[in-house]
């Protein structure tokens, strides 16, 4: 299982803030957005939330073939073509892979008083990606929250900016009750962090860390 884990990462790729490219069968995408140049194709593009950021309409279009699935939380998908809309909490099987879509939402980062960036009756929702016996945790844009308690993954892609999302303390701990095997830090070093963040989170994680060069 140790060379399956080490093979899955080696196909991760991060093109930065919180888009990724997983090379697996099938070609999985999540969150894609300002893509340049000549990019793989997607079998299965899976959109968070609906922030521009997240959810590009333009960007997911560049990656669809004529049997792309495109899955994507509610608000999220009534901005795409032909997308399935996918509550917090629900399942689906696609090409042999098993997605849950799982809550992704603020408890304490705020717009303006009483006001979150991502309120939990949002729907946002973050995503495990079940695969080959594995299975690949991508938070989305959320803050540590009780249900990450509940959540088994082998790989956690977590958020650590602190700005509209967890801190790195705070996704030490989201790392914490995860007990994820890997951690791949992302949400930093485009529009918001820095691009120190990640190892400034690797040197605190007592576990292993794959810190990504962002492949622009």
């Amino acid at each position: 299982m140790e060379s399956k884990l080490k093979d899955l990462v080696s196909r991760l790729h991060w093109l930065g803030h919180d888009t990724f490219r997983l090379d697996a069968d099938p070609t999985i995408w999540f969150d894609p957005w300002k893509l340049r140049g000549p990019q793989t194709p997607a079998d299965l593009i899976l959109v968070s939330h609906d922030h521009f950021d997240h959810c590009s309409p333009d960007d997911v279009d560049k990656l669809r073939g004529p049997q792309t699935t495109v899955l994507a939380s509610a608000p999220a998908a009534a901005k795409l073509r032909g997308a399935r809309a996918m509550q917090p909490g629900s399942t689906v099987t696609v090409r042999g892979v098993t997605i849950h879509a799982v809550p992704a939402y603020n408890v304490n980062k705020f717009r303006a008083p009483g006001l979150l960036f991502h309120p939990r009756e949002a729907g946002g929702v973050g995503w495990i990606v079940e695969l080959g016996g594995l299975r690949v945790y991508f938070a989305g844009d959320t803050d540590h929250i009780p249900e990450m308690k509940t959540l088994r993954c082998d790989v956690a892609l977590l958020p650590i900016s602190g700005t509209y999302v967890m801190t790195i303390q705070e996704a030490l701990e989201a790392a914490k009750a995860l007990a994820p095997r890997v951690v791949v830090p992302m949400h930093y070093g485009d529009i918001v962090g820095y691009e120190a963040d990640g190892g400034m989170f690797a040197a605190s994680w007592s576990g292993w860390t794959q810190v990504l060069e962002p492949e622009r």
